[in-house]
């Protein structure tokens, strides 16, 4: 199904992702997640290794049942900081168990009592010193432990699932928390200049919503079409664990083999400021996409949004599940800036 930009900026959070084509076909199986908090762990691994020393204290937090934006306020107001001396690699869920490192400029401030933030919802892990902060994006990736409950249909379909995406992956799509409840509505009104956002952090949410839907979009295109795990002539590729990207102006045997090996994987737009980076074929195909959302593509132009790429396929590293009784534990690895949603979408309904 493919909807209308008309329909797109009408639709609630729900039908902004599950409109979308699925690699496998809709899944016949359904569940519950987040039954508790325990049911969704998330372990943030930021790939490199902290200095030690310098005017940045690196935080090593572990949460439960709060949000990322509410413990860096949290840290901020017991450093006697502004706000935006605190930072952090990635947004972590809410109702989950989550560990993940924050950075705080101290500069020549004393260093407080971290031990003050412990409570029954928040421990400090570690704590250490680096010499710069922490950048959004700036992780490898994250480490999942979910348990998805109440679990019906059959298991041996499933079963076969878990296995194909162990060895193919899944679409890279935004998921539904990068909508939230209104964040596509309200980027329209702020396109419109129907109001006028202040807010830094919910202006980028808005500008990133508009993103994504975009993004999505031409994804859901090319999985419908089953190519989203393969080169066209005119891609844009991307070299699998990096950024590092070029132009496959044909598509031979080595390019096909690649791909097919995870070595590099087929790109989409981020749209902003700038010509689309692919040619030919591919490039069409993204222009027809942006078509549709021109209010989008023009506020985000405005905005001073540069044009950037993001991969359509999506790895699922170290993938393990056990059936229990009803219930499906699964444990994985993700790059930075992807959604575990992803994964459960392909292989359960969720309820």
């Amino acid at each position: 199904m493919q909807l209308s930009c008309s329909t797109k900026l009408k639709i609630n959070t729900m039908s902004a992702t599950e409109y979308l084509a699925y690699a496998l076909g809709k899944p016949v199986a359904s569940g519950v997640i987040r039954t508790q908090p325990e049911d969704f762990q998330v372990d943030e691994e930021l790939g490199f290794e902290l200095t030690g020393e310098g005017e940045h204290v690196c935080l090593h937090i572990r949460k439960r049942n709060a949000n990322t934006d509410f413990i860096a306020k949290q840290i901020a107001r017991l450093a006697g900081v502004k706000n935006m001396d605190v930072s952090y690699a990635g947004l972590k869920d809410r109702h989950a168990v989550t560990t993940q490192w924050f950075s705080v400029y101290l500069s020549s401030k004393p260093e407080p009592d971290w031990s003050q933030l412990n409570s029954d919802e928040v421990e400090v892990i570690e704590v250490k010193r680096h010499n710069r902060k922490l950048r959004r994006g700036s992780l490898k990736g994250n480490h999942f432990k979910l348990v998805v409950r109440d679990l019906q249909g059959d298991s041996s379909s499933l079963e076969q699932r878990l296995q194909t995406i162990s060895s193919t992956g899944v679409p890279n799509y935004f998921g539904e928390q990068r909508f939230g409840r209104d964040n596509l509505a309200k980027a329209t009104g702020m396109f419109k200049a129907e109001f006028k956002v202040k807010d830094r952090n919910k202006r980028s949410m808005y500008l990133s919503a508009a993103r994504s839907a975009i993004f999505n979009e031409l994804l859901s295109r090319r999985v419908a079409a089953a190519n989203w795990n393969q080169a066209l002539v005119g891609d844009v590729m991307m070299l699998d664990g990096s950024h590092s990207v070029f132009s496959a102006e044909t598509v031979d045997d080595e390019i096909k083999r690649r791909a097919a090996e995870f070595d590099i994987h087929p790109t989409g737009p981020l749209w902003g400021r700038g010509r689309l980076a692919s040619t030919a074929d591919a490039q069409q195909l993204e222009q027809q996409c942006a078509d549709n959302f021109t209010l989008f593509c023009d506020g985000l132009e405005k905005a001073g949004m540069k044009q950037e790429r993001r991969a359509l396929r999506l790895p699922v590293g170290k993938l393990e599940w056990q059936l229990d009784n009803n219930s499906l534990s699964l444990s994985f690895f993700l790059s930075s800036g992807s959604y575990a949603t992803s994964v459960l979408r392909e292989l359960i309904v969720s309820s």
